[in-house]
């Protein structure tokens, strides 16, 4: 007589759903630490201070042609005493009334340690950037009145690093408004062939 082995198919399925729930265990287990890690250390977004720009051209021509050459300098700070931040992607440029006047300058990836400060100082730059005739309106008054408002933004993603777990991907977007006294060289430091160094210190909006 041969023997029933209808039990054996039986065991295997059982087997292979204990193991199944265990690796879901595990993975709820493991998800619900990074939560609970996350929550009680509440990363906090870093901090944007804009110092200066030199200024090397800035150029308003006609049929609304606007040419721009500076430097300006960042200082970011990482608040959190436990969480390190790594900056995947960080894009500089300038606008002028939400309209963007220089092409984006990169600031290589780094990674910033918990209390940390970094400084970066990127050129932004724009050669005959056509800009909307209302804009070029506006920025020939604000030239003729000595003081030029823009905005120098950084769009870019982050990642948190807490202990040895690192997070995925968030967005961060820096606002840091820069009020330039343009017909003032005085206002400044000259620092080459028509290169003006302006202090700003002024401080930005960050939101992730």
């Amino acid at each position: 007589m041969s023997k029933d082995c209808g039990n054996h198919g039986g065991g295997k399925e059982a087997a292979v759903r204990r193991i199944l729930a265990a690796v879901i265990a595990f993975i709820i287990i493991v998800l619900i630490t990074i939560f609970l890690v996350w929550v009680t250390l509440r990363p906090t977004k870093p901090r944007f201070i804009l110092q200066d720009a030199t200024v090397f051209a800035f150029n308003l021509s006609q049929p609304n042609l606007l040419t721009t050459n500076f430097q300006v300098t960042f200082a970011s700070r990482n608040p959190n005493s436990k969480i390190g931040i790594y900056y995947d992607r960080l894009h500089v440029y300038a606008t002028y009334r939400n309209q963007q006047i220089t092409l984006r300058t990169a600031i290589p990836p780094t990674y910033q340690g918990h209390k940390e400060d970094n400084i970066w100082s990127p050129f932004v730059y724009g050669t005959a950037v056509p800009i909307a005739p209302y804009n070029s309106v506006a920025l020939g008054e604000e030239q003729g009145r000595g003081f030029v408002g823009l905005m120098i933004r950084a769009d870019g993603r982050v990642r948190w690093k807490v202990g040895t777990l690192i997070t995925g991907k968030y967005h961060i977007h820096v606002r840091c408004p820069a009020y330039i006294n343009l017909g003032n060289k005085a206002a400044g430091v000259i620092v080459g062939d028509n290169a003006v160094k302006y202090t700003l210190v002024t401080k930005c909006t960050v939101n992730v």
